[in-house]
């Protein structure tokens, strides 16, 4: 697989990422943990070096990253996240000083490692100083705990403001055919910059692939249960999207999935998107999106079709959204 840096950084990772959440949250039952940890083992075999995980998404899901990939650590990048109080989604945000260390300490010993790659806030904080948490991290990489700063889903001042202080190797934002809105403010900044952009959801939490239709049932612990964009109206009125990028896949000889990810790919060298899976042959379907070439045409055609569809409902709840876009 090809290699791609983020942004300015000089950090290089593959083209590809694998974004780990869903093997323990998020989606249902946590995966076996032997299965996850032969998941991850596979994706490194085939390619993949960057790797995704956080404190929220429990301390398995970052034990199961650690020990998948300990054999092998110096040839692979692990991202992992702070930023919500006692480690919960559920309990708010917490992204003080002392509290952003304790989540390294704990990082550090359930990812089996003696250095964090990339340390994101997972949310701004709005009772914390950007610049008290972009300082807190500059001390961690002076101590050689971490080795890059990245955020997730801030606004353009709150970038600007933490990459003042120590500079913002990544921002992990959601970004897909399906949610564009990056485009507008986001990426001319991160280009501005010499940040790198990480997209989680690339194939918009499964809905792109084709697999996703207004019939189908989710696990009770599913979170796209409370997303508006996922009730069973809002699936019906977005299949044109999937329409659309199945047309793409079927001239390509390719899938939906990988066209979605390909045209990730195609919009700036700097982006690496982070799909998520469970199941092996998703995972090699995915990777196989990395080889699909869009040419300059295909991306007009694209554009062009997009322009005529509005997907209907909020990319999350009302209270999940107050979230983002601190």
């Amino acid at each position: 697989m090809q290699k791609r840096t983020l942004g300015t950084s000089g950090l290089e990772v593959s083209a590809l990422g694998l974004g780990c959440m869903g093997l323990s949250f998020g989606y249902g039952p946590a995966s076996d943990r032997t299965d996850a940890v032969k998941l991850i083992r596979a994706a490194f075999e085939r390619g993949i070096t960057f790797f995704d995980t956080a404190e929220a998404y429990g301390q398995l899901n970052e034990e199961m990253v650690g020990e998948a990939l300990q054999p092998v650590r110096d040839q692979v990048v692990i991202a992992t996240k702070f930023g919500f109080r006692d480690g919960s989604t559920a309990a708010g945000l917490d992204s003080r000083p002392e509290r952003i260390r304790a989540v390294a300490e704990a990082s550090l010993k359930h990812l089996r490692t003696d250095r964090i790659d990339l340390f994101y806030q997972h949310r701004v904080d709005p009772n914390v100083p950007i610049e008290d948490v972009a300082g807190a991290v500059r001390d961690l990489i002076k101590e050689g705990k971490v080795k890059y700063f990245g955020l997730s889903e801030a606004s353009v001042d709150s970038i600007r403001r933490a990459h003042a202080v120590q500079p913002v190797a990544a921002l992990q934002s959601e970004y897909s055919l399906w949610w564009r809105e990056p485009e507008q403010e986001i990426l001319p900044l991160l280009e501005e910059l010499g940040i790198g952009l990480v997209p989680f959801s690339p194939l918009g939490k499964g809905f792109l692939t084709g697999a996703i239709d207004e019939n189908t049932k989710f696990d009770s612990m599913d979170f796209r249960n409370t997303v508006p964009r996922f009730t069973p109206e809002a699936r019906k009125a977005n299949q044109i999207m999937v329409e659309l990028v199945g047309r793409i896949a079927a001239d390509k000889g390719a899938t939906p999935a990988q066209v979605a990810l390909a045209w990730l790919l195609a919009q700036r060298p700097w982006i690496v998107p982070i799909p998520g899976t469970t199941k092996l042959h998703r995972l090699e379907e995915n990777i196989g999106g990395a080889a699909v070439t869009l040419s300059p045409q295909d991306i007009a055609d694209i554009a062009a079709a997009l322009e005529q569809i509005t997907v209907q409902g909020g990319r999350y709840s009302p209270d999940r959204q107050k979230l983002v876009g601190r």
